[in-house]
């Protein structure tokens, strides 16, 4: 893995997977239709998981994006935030195209999370062809959402700047763990000089603590902390078994 500690605090745009080292990334987001789908309802989410010790924050969709980071900015808080845009529901739809990723950057995410795995893309361009299209419009850093070793081997060649596992479990290539992926975690840190973010099913602050421990660079919690509605039915079915 990259050895970034060198880096000076408050250096390049201060190195934002610095500043998220360690840490936790609360994923920001609700779904259409929900009761909480709203840019500014997100954008009081986002600032709450900050006042609680958030490293970083994860948002979709291009209005959330620009709230929050114009929020970020009025309260001089400078904590990463990755934006992704989700578009459809089935295939490639996490910043399916280059037209998504360049629109999430210009949008004001510091990090830009694409989908990361093997699969065709919308546009027809190539991982590789997407990341070197984002480069030429902007110096936010690209976060592969991989699903297998062989998507973040993929990814790594393709020129991201850090993986995560974000896709495990959702693209017939790994069983669906009831939490985290561990074994892939561990298989993405043991072969990639990236940085690996752990990401998906994490419920539970003694799974973020494995997923840490297993040498997750950081750890992306969002359902449990910011989907109320699902929450509620966890409680609700285990009141009612």
């Amino acid at each position: 893995m990259t050895d970034r500690s060198s880096t000076p605090p408050g250096t390049p745009a201060q190195d934002p997977l610095i500043a998220l080292r360690g840490g936790l990334v609360v994923s920001c987001q609700a779904y259409p239709g929900e009761a909480m789908r709203d840019p500014r309802t997100m954008t009081q989410v986002a600032l709450a998981a900050v006042e609680g010790g958030a490293a970083g924050i994860r948002v979709q969709g291009i209005a959330d994006i620009e709230h929050v980071t114009r929020a970020f900015a009025e309260r001089r808080i400078t904590v990463p935030v990755t934006g992704l845009w989700k578009d459809g529901s089935d295939g490639v739809f996490i910043t399916p195209t280059l037209r998504h990723a360049v629109a999430v950057a210009e949008a004001g995410a510091t990090i830009v999370a694409i989908d990361g795995t093997r699969r065709p893309r919308p546009d027809r361009l190539s991982l590789a062809g997407t990341v070197a299209g984002l480069r030429e419009h902007t110096s936010a850093l690209v976060m592969a959402d991989c699903g297998s070793l062989d998507d973040a081997l993929a990814a790594l060649d393709a020129g991201v700047d850090v993986v995560g596992t974000t896709l495990s479990g959702y693209t017939g290539e790994r069983p669906r763990t009831d939490g985290p992926d561990l074994e892939l975690l561990a298989e993405l840190v043991d072969r990639l000089d990236l940085p690996v973010i752990a990401e998906g099913r994490v419920h539970l602050p003694a799974q973020a603590r494995s997923a840490l421990d297993a040498g997750a660079w950081a750890v992306v919690v969002g359902t449990a902390i910011t989907h109320p509605t699902s929450i509620t039915g966890w409680f609700v079915d285990a009141l009612t078994r």
